[in-house]
């Protein structure tokens, strides 16, 4: 921040004491050490605020960007999933409207051969005894 070198240290501090005076010059250190402590953690404190709005930034950022490629691989799945549940459902289809259509064709078959036509009244069945069952 500032380029101070030791013999300039040294001059400020001979000219504090003739200035300031040797009774008053701890105090007037003292306080201005706590003064110089303070506005560094102020400074450092704005610095780390600084620093974690930037990472908050660069977060939000990284966030945004994982849901769109997660929403453009949604979409690509989706997609693909649509090509091929048409690609294999129009066959499906055909194929069970097929096996309805000979199903309906082999009960009418059945149905009409097992259907028997109209018959006269047949004769009461007899026991071995000549008894009617």
């Amino acid at each position: 921040m500032f380029d101070i070198g030791f013999s300039e240290l040294m001059v400020i501090g001979i000219v504090a004491l003739l200035v300031i005076g040797p009774e008053r010059l701890p105090k007037v250190a003292r306080t201005l050490g706590h003064l110089l402590g303070r506005a560094q953690r102020y400074v450092n404190d704005v610095k780390t605020d600084i620093n974690r709005e930037m990472q908050l930034d660069e977060l939000k950022k990284l966030q945004a960007q994982v849901a769109d490629s997660a929403r453009s691989l949604e979409d690509s799945v989706r997609k693909e999933y649509d090509s091929v549940r048409t690609t294999f459902e129009s066959p499906v289809q055909e194929a069970v409207a097929d096996l309805e259509a000979n199903a309906r064709k082999i009960e009418q078959d059945v149905a009409a051969v097992v259907t028997p036509a109209p018959a006269t009244a047949a004769p009461a069945a007899q026991d071995k005894d000549g008894g009617k069952v």
